[in-house]
């Protein structure tokens, strides 16, 4: 229940998709923001012959000048699908992008002509950043290695799921949960996190393009028999479609250390024990820098995994300057 001194709202559970797809598209602009494209046309992938699928609609992220992406969207209920129908459903719809490229980026295409504003969008990001036409454009980010990203949107995620989509895909599958609530006065209010929104709140004072490290916050003994005497940090969590970005890992040491003392690289990142979260193994011991601790603005220390970049980070005389 939500509550305060004038009303109450009781979640209100969606019985059919559809009421949770016109919900999506009701409040996309808070969910995704100003720079990401959600469309939401329903038009068949894949090769003639070959596995065919129906995603529910497609995300253009163009938040990142150097990485614009785009994320096929499946929305799904908790309560009508098994979590084993969800992970092939995006399954198959990354058979069906991989073997359908060009059709993928004519229906996107054919799409964003039909929607003036979005197409402006993508025309002005495509003269910003050295493309010659949205046209060419689409094709950049669709025939690139590594293209397919997904985006699940759900009413209600079990931690089962969440384990089985990290374990069982190469590909980035990020996830958002939207729920419904309504009041006694039949008002309603609608409840989520916006699309990567660990992320937007780190790029205050770092452009996305530039990120290439994360900062996790550490106590004296983790620190010691972990990041220190073990080379890896582990039961994190991050965004799917951030991990090809992180290069580094630095150590926030919580009070009353309240600073960051070391970096290092990373050599690579797995998921952790058959679980929803990740370990990171370092290429090298952690090096001592000189500590960056805590500045003016004291709800900057860290209570769980930012984004930042090491230029920035070695750079910074406190933390004001690092997110």
């Amino acid at each position: 229940m939500l509550w305060n001194k004038k009303t109450k709202y009781f979640e209100l559970p969606f019985e059919k998709e559809i009421e949770l797809e016109d919900v999506v598209s009701e409040i996309k602009e808070a969910l995704f923001g100003n720079s990401r494209i959600y469309l939401n046309d329903k038009k068949r992938i894949g090769a003639k012959g070959n596995t065919n699928n129906l995603p529910d609609g497609y995300l253009i992220d163009l938040t990142n000048s150097n990485d614009p992406k785009v994320f096929v969207v499946e929305n799904d209920l908790a309560s009508h699908h098994h979590l084993k129908h969800i992970a092939v459903q995006i399954l198959e719809f990354s058979l069906s992008f991989e073997s359908s490229k060009v059709k993928v980026k004519n229906i996107i295409k054919d799409m964003l002509q039909k929607r003036p504003i979005d197409w402006q969008l993508c025309e002005d990001f495509a003269k910003k950043n050295g493309y010659e036409n949205v046209d060419y454009l689409l094709e950049s980010i669709i025939h690139k290695k590594d293209s397919f990203n997904a985006l699940l949107i759900i009413d209600k995620l079990e931690e089962e799921l969440e384990t089985v989509l990290i374990s069982r895909f190469k590909f980035p599958v990020e996830i958002i949960t939207v729920k419904r609530h309504k009041s006694t006065h039949d008002e309603i209010l609608y409840e989520f996190e916006p699309f990567l929104n660990e992320v937007i709140e780190d790029t205050e004072k770092i452009d996305i393009s530039e990120i290439d490290t994360i900062v996790v916050p550490a106590r004296e003994d983790g620190f010691t028999e972990v990041f220190l005497g073990q080379n890896s940090w582990y039961s994190i969590r991050l965004n799917a479609s951030m991990i090809p970005k992180i290069k580094y890992i630095a150590a926030y040491q919580v009070a009353p250390v309240s600073a960051i003392t070391h970096i290092a690289e990373i050599k690579n990142i797995e998921q952790y024990e058959d679980s929803n979260k990740y370990i990171l193994y370092f290429t090298d011991p952690a090096q001592e820098i000189k500590k960056i601790p805590l500045g003016k603005i004291k709800n900057k220390a860290p209570q769980s995994p930012r984004y930042s970049s090491k230029e920035k980070i070695l750079s910074a005389s406190t933390l004001d300057s690092v997110f």
